[in-house]
């Protein structure tokens, strides 16, 4: 049972890898298609401008933008096409794009488009500049000076403020905790007190009950002898 699983799971994975190179090479043919981009026997690696832009048209991913930058002509003569500039197809600069040969192979050329930002000819050049600030006064520099004294003022008392609270929170908590300490300790002193008075009454009543007969023989003496 593990054998079958791993045989399907090798089998899918050579699937998905056949579907990866096949859908890499439909790319590969619909970004730069094998056939002849530029007759390299006619030309010789050199061809007229107005070709040349015939040609990069039929490229899918070169279109959009050559439509945008390069519009298609309405009438072209052959004069037109001998008068028209010269294109190097080794390194070339049209307008706002820049053409650069990467390989040569037998079923074609590659090339690398470079779009460049595009430029404003006989335009004037706009820079975004702010106007020039002139010199303070020195009425300005005093009144600047005068608030920076003030906002330095206000930054004290509010600290002072602050300092002064803190204090004063720190000063009723060690008063709270001052009273409270004395109050525990009054507290244990009275308990104390107490416990000494509870276990002194018995031995007072002791002596008491010890001292009353000898008090009696004591009162009863006396007595006699006032008599005789």
């Amino acid at each position: 049972m593990a054998g079958c699983c791993f045989d399907a799971d090798a089998a899918e994975l050579r699937s998905f890898r056949v579907n990866s190179e096949s859908a890499e090479h439909h790319c590969r043919e619909q970004t730069l298609p094998h056939h002849s981009v530029f007759d390299r026997k006619q030309t010789n690696g050199r061809m007229t401008l107005a070709a040349y832009r015939e040609k990069m048209r039929e490229l899918p991913l070169v279109s959009l933008f050559c439509s945008c930058i390069l519009p298609r002509p309405k009438h072209t003569t052959e004069e037109d096409e001998k008068k028209a500039d010269v294109v190097d197809l080794n390194l070339c600069s049209i307008r706002d794009m820049e053409v650069i040969e990467l390989s040569k192979r037998a079923s074609g050329q590659a090339f690398e488009v470079i779009l460049k930002p595009p430029t404003f000819d006989g335009g004037p050049e706009l820079r975004a500049t702010t106007p020039p600030r002139g010199k303070p006064s020195l009425e300005e520099i005093q009144k600047k000076l005068d608030a920076a004294q003030e906002r330095r003022k206000c930054q004290e008392a509010e600290l002072l403020k602050h300092l002064a609270e803190r204090r004063e929170h720190e000063r009723e908590v060690a008063q709270k905790a001052l009273t409270k300490e004395r109050q525990e300790h009054r507290a244990d002193a009275d308990k104390q007190q107490r416990q000494m008075h509870l276990n002194a009454s018995p031995e007072r009543q002791q002596m008491h009950l010890n001292a009353s007969p000898e008090r009696q023989q004591q009162e009863e003496d006396k007595h006699s002898v006032e008599v005789s």
